[in-house]
């Protein structure tokens, strides 16, 4: 699994013109799924992000996690994260997930957010989406489990 993790002030996603997903303080989650992912690596992914010392503190330090700071999240499914650039100039995406088992393991990490008591919102599955946000920072950083 690979995700790309913006701190946000606001974040919100549309599909046909139409909010389906929007959080206030917190982070968007770009997430894309590999074909060799398993149950475990949105476990680890999971609990990364949600543990992750990105927010500020009372001094201006990056020191609190999202947990600590009650803030929300917006994962967004994004295949193109396993897009392969290295070679010609078409991405290839062979790595990626089929779209069976990325869906599956996509409500998984969800569900595993939502059990660590994090309010979460989310895109629609394989829906061309309009992804807006407001950068906190901007702190962006991208978690992988392999």
């Amino acid at each position: 699994m690979r995700a790309v993790i913006q701190r946000v002030a606001a974040a919100d996603v549309r599909v046909d013109h139409e909010i389906v997903g929007r959080i206030g303080p917190g982070l968007l989650l770009l997430l894309g799924i590999a074909r060799s992912d398993e149950e475990k690596d949105a476990d680890y992914l999971a609990d990364k992000a949600v543990h992750l010392r990105i927010f500020e503190d009372g001094d201006g330090k990056m020191n609190r996690s999202l947990l600590e700071t009650g803030g929300e999240v917006l994962v967004v499914s994004q295949f193109t994260l396993l897009g392969d650039c290295r070679k010609g100039r078409r991405p290839s995406f062979v790595e990626a997930a089929s779209p069976e088992r990325a869906e599956q393991l996509y409500e998984y990490f969800v569900d595993q957010l939502k059990m660590k008591g994090i309010t979460v919102a989310t895109g629609r599955f394989q829906a061309m989406m309009a992804v807006s946000l407001i950068n906190d920072g901007p702190v962006t950083l991208i978690l992988e489990t392999k």
